[in-house]
């Protein structure tokens, strides 16, 4: 939604513009980082990760665990 239709009256909107300020209302509620952009760093960082995976590269949870001393 257009910050110029956030920032009317509810009297000033629109049917369909209010509606579409409940929902966004709605999923920020449900989801705090709803229309959040991730960083392109960290977009390509996760894309790399997740073709080690593939791989097979990488540590298991529990060899992770070990080294960060959790149980």
């Amino acid at each position: 939604m257009s910050t110029e239709a956030k920032d009317k009256k509810v009297s000033d909107m629109t049917k369909s513009e209010l509606q579409q300020l409940i929902r966004e209302t709605i999923y920020e509620i449900i989801d705090p980082d709803y229309g959040l952009q991730l960083n392109p760093a960290f977009e390509e960082s996760l894309k790399e990760t997740i073709k080690q995976k593939e791989r097979g590269e990488g540590i298991t949870l529990e060899e992770a665990k070990k080294t960060l001393g959790l149980k």
